[in-house]
């Protein structure tokens, strides 16, 4: 390896250890990490002979952003179904988070942290208007176990993200010296 790819990974690992930290907040850290190693892959002969990474590294950082991606968005779901939830609150909870997220990432001045809360506020308030919305009666307790369990989901899902970014990290970190 030259010392221009040295340079140009060392960037990259910078990069996407920022990648690997706004998966905490629940934002697409994951893909930003995949599409800045697709850039460098399609840049490198400008500066070199000899690829940094293999297209199969890229296809396995790919194959974990997609697993991510599965793993957050149905954590929310599968923690209001833990909570017993109904289908409808499953999918309350579903929805509910990626909206919540989507306005609180605009609303709440707390850059990134705003995303964060809601997702979580979302999972719960979703998967409680699920629940609501279901033809049968239900009782506070278990609406708040629902709701709740949704909201743990999404916070768990969001940690495992993140342990999958950073996976995906390591993969891309290693690739190049084999």
């Amino acid at each position: 390896m030259d010392w221009i790819s040295i340079v140009i990974l060392v960037i990259f690992a910078l990069y996407a250890l920022i990648c690997v930290l706004i998966t905490l907040v629940g934002l697409p850290g994951t893909w930003l990490m995949v599409a800045g190693a697709l850039v460098v892959m399609l840049c490198n002969p400008l500066w070199s002979d000899n690829l940094i990474w293999s297209w199969s590294a890229i296809g396995i950082a790919l194959g974990l952003a997609v697993c991510g991606e599965i793993l957050e968005t149905a954590a929310a779901g599968l923690g209001a179904k833990a909570g017993g939830g109904t289908k409808r609150g499953v999918v309350g909870a579903i929805l509910g988070s990626m909206i919540g997220a989507f306005i609180a990432t605009f609303t709440i001045p707390i850059p990134l942290i705003g995303t964060l809360i809601g997702a979580v506020f979302g999972a719960f308030a979703g998967a409680l208007v699920g629940e609501l919305s279901h033809k049968e009666p239900t009782n506070a307790g278990s609406l708040a176990k629902s709701a709740t369990g949704a909201a743990i989901g999404r916070v768990l899902g969001i940690l495992g993200k993140s342990g999958i970014a950073a996976i995906c990290f390591c993969v891309l970190l290693i690739a190049p010296f084999f």
